[in-house]
């Protein structure tokens, strides 16, 4: 399974946020260049949540890479003082801020007693946290009721003495799917620390909302979580009994971001709404059952990615629309409406008050994330300078534009080029894939492309057929032809560049992480064009991938399933063409990724070992499908760019 993971993180791992204070230059007298190094030295910022009366906002900063771990923390922006600090200043990690109803407290997770993540509480006006939860298990999600008198809460049963002994004693047989840990629905009372199950253990709840009611909850579960299909429903839990009824019978495929309207009659929710393999629409269901309705579908042919109610029972949401993220809102009786006010710096996470403000970290390409808020009449306003120290780098434009591929299919890409290209020379150009397939190329600032450009290379952005962000229509276009439109939508776009002049066709590299690995190792085994290739993550044999991956139902949508139809699989495998490959590919891969799991780079190593392919294979030590610890994630870069800089740049003069 690969999912829309661009590039393996190098948007989400890597996305490099720098403040640009009033006093900045322009980008033209900049003169540091981007390293490595310095492209870890970031801040993030998300899970951004108003309190109660709209005054304060309260949001997660996560500061650059230490050790093992990405320290987080939360910080507070005072409306009435428009002044940012830091709440919270534990040396582990803090998220998911969470408002008391009546203001005056934050509860929030943290990993500060035994590295299991439970949940705090701390007043806002000054003091100590003090821990609300205890038991050997991590809390991974929560919400207030309406009340403030309980707290719902998602985490697994505690480890019992007798399977902490086992363990202790390598007395640890596991069962799979029988013996697994699920998250179920634990409640709460805030007073007495007290907790009770809701849900059964052999369920799987990914979810829950408080209705204003307060008497249930809203989950989003499953009762089959064993069955490697996404079989997501909706139920409403009674608080008295934990009785659960389900409310949608029709709802099929992956739900996600369950939210419930203000006055409590209606459950939304983003979903499948006619095709594709990940949620696309935002779905409304009244509460007390009948079937959902698609609000974006006939009016927004785009993915969303994030909605929130509105207090008069709008729609405020965040669309992909090809490189650029937009917002939208759609009124009470489901008609669209843009915003008056243009926003150029691509919303991605957002929060939303009562009275209408907005905030969100807003960036652009050359334009690194801070926070704004917006009031939905002005434009919006920054309000952080988190990475003001970034400022003096100087990052390349991308060139924003389409080409036509070989059917006529107008594909949008971006373009690279090194500061003080003169137009005239050929540049040894490289074409990142981003993840997914399902997954898009946004216009934010990318720093595996930018270290590229800074040491001479063009670097190639497609958002080839398969994309999100293009419509529907365009997300079908590679379904069980992986290596198909969707490779000759890059090879198209190479030739585009060359006729234009920038690209050197004698110098091509191709890389990517993902679905972007396995279109490197799909290029290398289709055409001995490229000198130089990356593959990270990537996928050598689908079928094997299926058998062996966490969640294969998502290649189930584009091949069905390898035991009644294994041709698709076998045919799109780059193993099956491996005897063709000569170039040389870096092949980068976490020991612990159970999405692309680590057999897969292993089969491509051996194979290429095989013909006598110039090839290196490195597994990172507990990283998942996105590569964590520092050191890793600086190995990782400079290894990348030392391989290109092997295979692509022109042999120095001989010395005098």
């Amino acid at each position: 399974m690969i999912r829309s993971l661009s590039v393996g993180g190098f948007l989400t791992i890597f996305v490099l946020a720098a403040a640009l204070s009033a006093q900045e230059k322009p980008a033209s007298e900049k003169s540091t260049a981007l390293t490595p190094e310095a492209s870890l030295n970031l801040r993030s910022l998300s899970d951004l949540q108003f309190s109660p009366d709209g005054s304060r906002l309260a949001f997660v900063v996560t500061d650059p890479p230490k050790g093992e771990d990405r320290p987080r923390h939360i910080w507070l922006f005072d409306k009435n003082t428009n002044g940012v600090r830091q709440f919270t200043f534990s040396p582990k990690a803090e998220s998911s801020p969470r408002w008391s109803p009546d203001g005056k407290q934050l509860a929030f997770l943290s990993n500060r007693e035994e590295d299991q993540q439970q949940i705090f509480l701390m007043r806002v006006d000054g003091g100590e946290a003090s821990v609300l939860t205890k038991g050997k298990r991590s809390i991974q999600g929560f919400e207030w009721s309406p009340d403030g008198k309980q707290i719902a809460f998602l985490a697994p049963n505690a480890k019992t003495e007798t399977e902490e002994k086992k363990e202790k004693d390598k007395d640890d047989a596991h069962v799979v799917d029988k013996d697994e840990k699920r998250n179920r629905v634990w409640l709460l009372n805030v007073r007495t620390g007290e907790t009770r199950a809701l849900t059964p253990s052999h369920w799987l709840a990914y979810e829950l909302a408080w209705p204003a009611s307060g008497d249930r909850l809203i989950l989003n579960a499953t009762e089959h979580p064993g069955s490697d299909r996404e079989e997501h429903r909706i139920y409403s839990l009674q608080i008295s009994d934990g009785t659960t009824k389900l409310l949608a019978s029709a709802i099929s495929g992956h739900v996600e971001h369950l939210r419930v309207s203000p006055d409590g009659k209606t459950i939304g929710y983003i979903g499948v709404g006619v095709s594709g393999p990940q949620p696309n629409d935002i779905l409304l269901l009244p509460i007390n059952g009948g079937a959902p309705r698609n609000v974006t579908g006939a009016s927004l042919d785009r993915p969303i990615s994030q909605f929130e109610w509105l207090k008069d029972g709008a729609l405020l949401a965040v669309y992909a629309d090809g490189f650029h993220n937009k917002f939208v809102l759609f009124t009470a009786d489901g008609f669209r409406k843009d915003p008056v006010t243009a926003i150029t710096t691509n919303p991605g996470t957002f929060g939303v008050s009562g009275s209408g403000d907005v905030a969100f970290p807003g960036q652009t390409a050359t334009t690194p994330q801070e926070l704004r808020i917006w009031d939905q009449k002005t434009p919006p306003r920054q309000v952080t300078h988190l990475n003001s120290a970034w400022k003096e780098f100087a990052l390349n434009s991308p060139e924003f534009y389409k080409y036509k591929s070989f059917d006529g299919l107008e594909i949008e890409g971006a373009v690279l080029k090194p500061a003080g290209y003169d137009s005239k020379s050929k540049l040894p150009l490289i074409a990142l894939i981003h993840g997914g397939p399902t997954g898009n190329w946004e216009d934010m600032i990318e720093p595996w492309g930018q270290l590229l450009a800074a040491r001479g290379y063009a670097v190639f952005y497609p958002n080839i057929r398969g994309s999100t962000g293009y419509g529907e229509k365009f997300v079908e276009m590679n379904r069980g032809d992986w290596g198909g439109g969707d490779f000759k939508d890059v090879m198209w776009g190479i030739k585009d560049l060359e006729d234009r002049g920038i690209a050197d066709p004698n110098r091509l590299g191709i890389g990517g992480w993902s679905y972007g690995g396995y279109m490197a190792e799909w290029a290398i085994t289709q055409t001995p064009r490229f000198k130089a290739a990356v593959s990270g993550a990537g996928l050598a044999i689908l079928i094997s991938a299926f058998g062996t991956e966490s969640d294969p139902s998502y290649d189930e949508w584009f091949y069905g399933v390898p035991y009644e139809k294994p041709e698709g699989f076998l045919n799109s495998s780059p193993f099956l063409y491996l005897k063709n490959a000569k170039t040389p590919i870096l092949i980068l891969q976490g020991e612990a990724d159970t999405v692309d799991p680590l057999g897969q780079s292993q089969e491509l190593y051996r194979g290429l070992k095989r013909y006598g392919v110039e090839t290196e294979l490195v597994v990172y030590p507990r990283e998942p499908h996105g590569i964590h610890e520092e050191k890793h994630l600086l190995d990782r870069l400079n290894r990348i760019l030392a391989w290109y800089d092997k295979h692509l740049k022109e042999p120095a003069p001989p010395s005098k």
